[in-house]
């Protein structure tokens, strides 16, 4: 692949490897967060991060208000993926770091430009969740 078309063979790679190393970082802060849900441990940046809800008025609209310690004990991970919206199953969804992994992989074992296209979407998937995320409250 090298010396032709639009990439060669290390930026391929490195694209790859930037991909999986993102989607990583990614199901490793989501199951934390998932964690702390299932715990009665929630904060706002869990819910914030798993819903993709921005404003902190309406994280309390859609939980309710959190008890002293700011924390929803009440809140259960299906309530959570009832109150997903699109940004938050580009932040924390386990489906979609796992299909970003996926093609990444494929990537390195076939060629292509309909695979090169796979492998651009699923860097930009992983670009928009991080920027997405850099605008949640915390």
């Amino acid at each position: 692949m090298s010396g032709y078309g639009p990439f060669d063979g290390f930026t391929v790679t490195a694209i790859a490897l930037a991909v999986v190393l993102s989607a990583i970082v990614s199901l490793l802060g989501t199951s934390t967060r998932k964690r702390n849900i299932a715990l009665g441990e929630a904060q706002a940046g869990d819910l914030a991060e798993m819903t993709g809800i921005r404003d902190p008025k309406r994280l309390l609209e859609v939980f309710g208000p959190p008890d002293m310690g700011r924390v929803w004990r009440h809140v259960t991970l299906l309530d959570v993926r009832r109150a997903r919206t699109p940004e938050g199953w580009l932040i924390s969804s386990d489906l979609v770091d796992y299909g970003c992994i996926a093609v990444a992989a494929l990537t390195l074992f076939a060629s292509g430009p309909l695979i090169q296209g796979l492998l651009l979407a699923a860097l930009a998937i992983q670009v928009a969740g991080w920027a997405v995320s850099a605008r949640l409250p915390k």
